[in-house]
């Protein structure tokens, strides 16, 4: 009879399978972890956080910038600037002015200081006279002797019972260079900090703007995952960086402090010459992957293979759906502002070798708030993909359409001159104007107001935009329904 091999040597051959296994099952548990913290990781670094950033930038340039672009209006303001130079003599229209700033769009305060004079005018008249041995009044001294056209500085409201407020100080000039004076508009601190609190809310990152010397001139004071200190210098982990952070101006960095580990993206705002930090404590990111590894331990590898293969799918899924929100429009189905800027990146390589010409259009679409409260939001995004697939049936191949935001859309038009933006911009203002909106038994007529600017040698894509939005805003004070040029 044939003999059968020992019992040992069967047990050995069971639990050599056995640990064969139990190693290739903890192999694909680790490996498969790895691989998830790594994806999720990167979902984070290269897609969450610089959303998000971009995102709070469009947000600041609604909450911050217009209020920097107000001051700056007010400094080359013609009526202003003669009033000074006439001897500052209707000291009651100047404050009717300025009251009428302040409440038009939504300032804490509005102020006018002269240098001829020393007066310090606000919406109520003149608030006092600045002198130099006064410590109160060195900002306007600083200001006076600084070479760039504005600063931004958080000093007590003198007019608001020393409420502290952000001040956007614009230095003025005549028409030959010769300095004025500074005129500007304030937002108090506890808005800005609601600002803040509200960006957190929507974005469920920690948000917090620091200056060029790496201090943190805003967070939410009730977030606790906001760095504490004053100055990042003093955070471990992130000082050893920080210099490196301000210089790049923009980018993705990670730190640990306090055994946990963060993952950040800075984003540069020039206007307001700070920087923006979105970070995410990277633990709480992964508190889901890490209990993917507890539960796959216990269970067979047949199951974690489902699971796995799932999983991926739904990695891939996510993935698809983040590229797409990053550079489409959901409602319209349009290019995005994002997605805009990374196309004008492109071209302008292009440009550089072949200056062909291209110009914009800035699209309003009259009365929409009006449309929106009248017949409700529905009808409002209907209003919207209508007037998007009336851009998408006009336009050529190599014209670009972009959702800029709220009602307002921004065509590229390559290869073209001014003369033929008009022309097709009055095209489409007159599709839009002959088109109508059936709701129910009610057809509604749109219209729009369109600003042109074509592009001029050595400028930045912000200023042929900042262009276009002046001709928009010509069109929409002359009348609506019409096109303007820069």
């Amino acid at each position: 009879m044939p003999q059968h091999p020992p019992f040992y040597k069967s047990h050995r051959l069971v639990v050599f399978v056995g640990t064969l296994l139990f190693v290739g099952f903890l192999a694909i548990t680790f490996s498969s972890y790895w691989v998830s913290r790594q994806a999720v990781r990167s979902a984070i670094v290269d897609q969450e956080l610089p959303l998000a950033a971009s995102n709070i930038y469009a947000e600041i340039q609604k909450d911050f910038v217009r209020h920097v672009q107000l001051a700056s209006t007010m400094a080359n303001n013609t009526f202003l600037r003669d009033w000074m130079l006439h001897g500052e003599r209707d000291v009651a229209a100047l404050t009717k002015y300025l009251r009428e700033v302040k409440g038009r769009y939504g300032a804490f305060t509005s102020f006018v200081v002269s240098e001829r004079t020393a007066n310090y005018y606000t919406g109520e008249g003149i608030l006092k006279k600045i002198s130099p041995q006064e410590p109160r009044d060195r900002w306007y001294y600083r200001v006076r002797g600084m070479q760039v056209p504005y600063e931004i500085s958080d000093d007590p409201d003198m007019a608001h019972k020393d409420a502290m407020t952000i001040f956007i100080n614009y230095r003025m000039h005549d028409p030959q260079g010769h300095y004025l004076g500074v005129a500007g508009v304030g937002i108090t601190f506890d808005a800005v900090h609601r600002i803040v609190a509200d960006y957190q809310k929507r974005y469920q990152r920690t948000v917090y703007f620091v200056d060029a010397q790496g201090r943190m001139v805003l967070a939410d004071a009730n977030n606790r995952n906001a760095p504490q200190q004053t100055n990042l210098s003093d955070r471990p982990g992130l000082a050893r960086q920080l210099s490196t952070i301000l210089a790049g101006k923009s980018g993705s960095y990670d730190y640990h402090y306090a055994n946990r580990h963060y993952l950040l993206n800075v984003h540069y705002i020039p206007e307001l010459q700070w920087y923006l930090f979105v970070e995410k404590d990277e633990s709480e990111a992964l508190s889901s992957v890490h209990r993917a590894l507890y539960v796959n331990l216990l269970i067979c590898s047949v199951v974690m293979v489902v699971v796995l293969s799932l999983a991926h799918l739904i990695v891939k899924h996510y993935q698809r759906n983040m590229e797409l929100l990053a550079t489409t429009d959901e409602l319209t189905g349009l290019l995005n502002r994002r997605a805009f800027f990374l196309v004008m990146e492109r071209h302008m390589v292009n440009y550089q070798r072949d200056a062909k010409p291209f110009c914009l259009l800035l699209i309003d679409i009259d009365h929409f708030k009006t449309i929106n409260d009248r017949y409700g939001h529905d009808v409002g995004d209907q209003v919207l993909r209508l007037v998007a697939e009336l851009l998408r049936n006009s336009l050529r191949r190599s014209d670009i359409a972009v959702r800029w935001g709220g009602e307002e859309f921004l065509v590229f038009l390559q290869g073209c001159e001014i003369a033929d933006a008009m022309q097709m911009a009055d095209a489409l203002r007159l599709a839009v104007e002959q088109a109508s909106l059936k709701v129910g038994d009610l057809n509604i007529q749109l219209t729009l107001s369109v600003g042109v600017s074509g592009y001029a040698d050595d400028e930045s894509t912000d200023a042929c935009i900042q262009r276009a939005d002046m001709a928009l805003y010509e069109a929409k004070k002359t009348g609506r329904n019409r096109v303007c040029s820069a």
